[in-house]
């Protein structure tokens, strides 16, 4: 049974997030409603069906919000359990064992989030520090492991600009997870393309998530290394995403939007020499196999 609707998923977002305490910025807090609702609207006329919010426990989850948006605006969305990194980790992520961090994850898959009926679809985003494996981030990830193999969830990981990627990697096959369940994000900020081939090379899915924050790493080295995956038919393990996260990132305060991977990138990927099965593979059948579709 696939958690999916049929048509276009974004692999990694945030309906709504909350980092604006430990950052100290108000940008960093999703709680543009009106506008979210508008921005997935114009989503779905784009055809896109399914969004996984990845946003975890301790940055600002807010499961009610969260279905009211999929209610009004048609779209699909997956909700997570888990935990982020430092410093964005609950004071109980602290205190609590392992096993008692992996009961928690277990139970919102299996009986609901908060003690609601809506149930956690995924494990993530968790996540590793810049060039750091923090002691907690690890308990988190040995944590999660523990739930993934009891309920067999996807895990889907946050790493900080790119790095660490093959630690994660690493320490998932170690643990005898499999693969082909989880997802290493952020991988396109890494630049560097041996690492995401020696990740698709292992069996991972790695996200592109990061799609118009050109302040990072620009598109046009996005679209270049896709290409030369493509040519290499190493495009089976790749999902595409924004991961928006900032009001500032939202068009009514004169950002790029949602639809910016419509608009602007999936151009680009065409002049670059992308196909339109490529395309229909990142952004419909690598979710699909993934969650468990065709």
């Amino acid at each position: 049974m696939t958690l999916l609707k049929d048509g276009i998923t974004l692999i990694h977002e945030h309906t709504t997030i909350d980092l604006s305490k430990v950052k100290n910025n108000p940008d960093c807090f999703l709680d543009c409603f009106d506008e979210t609702i508008q921005e997935y609207k114009e989503l779905y006329d784009l055809g896109v069906r399914n969004i996984v919010d990845v946003t975890a426990n301790g940055m600002g989850r807010n499961v009610e919000y969260v279905n009211k948006v999929a209610v009004a605006t048609g779209i699909n969305i997956l909700q997570a359990t888990g935990f982020y990194k430092e410093p964005f980790l609950p004071d109980f992520v602290y205190s609590m064992s392992i096993e008692e961090l992996a009961d928690f994850m277990v139970s919102e898959i299996e009986s609901g989030i908060d003690g609601g009926t809506t149930r956690a679809a995924l494990i993530g985003e968790i996540g590793t520090s810049k060039d750091v494996f923090e002691p907690m981030e690890r308990k988190v990830f040995e944590a999660s492991v523990i739930a993934a193999k009891r309920t067999n969830t996807v895990i889907s990981t946050h790493t900080s600009l790119g790095t660490l990627a093959l630690e994660q990697a690493s320490f998932f096959v170690e643990k005898g997870i499999d693969p082909s369940r989880v997802i290493i994000g952020h991988q396109e900020l890494s630049g560097n393309l041996d690492q995401i081939k020696a990740l698709i090379n292992q069996g991972f899915n790695v996200a592109f998530d990061t799609i118009g924050k050109n302040n990072y790493f620009p598109d046009t080295t996005r679209a270049d290394y896709l290409f030369e995956l493509q040519e290499l038919g190493k495009l089976d393990a790749i999902t595409l995403s924004l991961d928006i996260t900032r009001k500032s990132n939202f068009k009514y305060q004169g950002g790029i939007g949602y639809t910016y991977l419509f608009t602007d990138f999936l151009p680009l990927l065409r002049q670059r020499g992308i196909t339109e099965a490529s395309i229909h593979k990142m952004l419909v059948e690598n979710p699909q196999r993934i969650f468990g579709g065709k």
